[in-house]
């Protein structure tokens, strides 16, 4: 888990992607593919958290400047 701490957001989202791709083929063994799913749960929670701090640093960036809104980002 501290190797993912490490991890910028584009590494993070990248290995993510690998892990998906494993997961899609399908012809990993059960084990091998409940590791690789809980990988890819903590990648997702690093990416989520990595996303959320910076909407608040761009929200204290933005009143900073005197913008009166909030920023909101859209969800896809």
């Amino acid at each position: 888990m501290s190797k993912e701490k490490e991890l910028t957001f584009e590494q993070a989202m990248e290995e993510l992607e690998q892990v998906v791709e494993k997961l899609e083929e399908g012809d990993v063994p059960l084990e091998e593919a409940i590791t690789i799913y809980k990988k890819g749960m903590d990648l997702s929670r690093l990416c989520h958290t990595k996303l959320q701090s910076v909407e608040e640093q761009l929200t204290q960036i933005l009143r900073e400047d005197g913008e009166l809104e909030e920023f909101a980002s859209e969800e896809e």
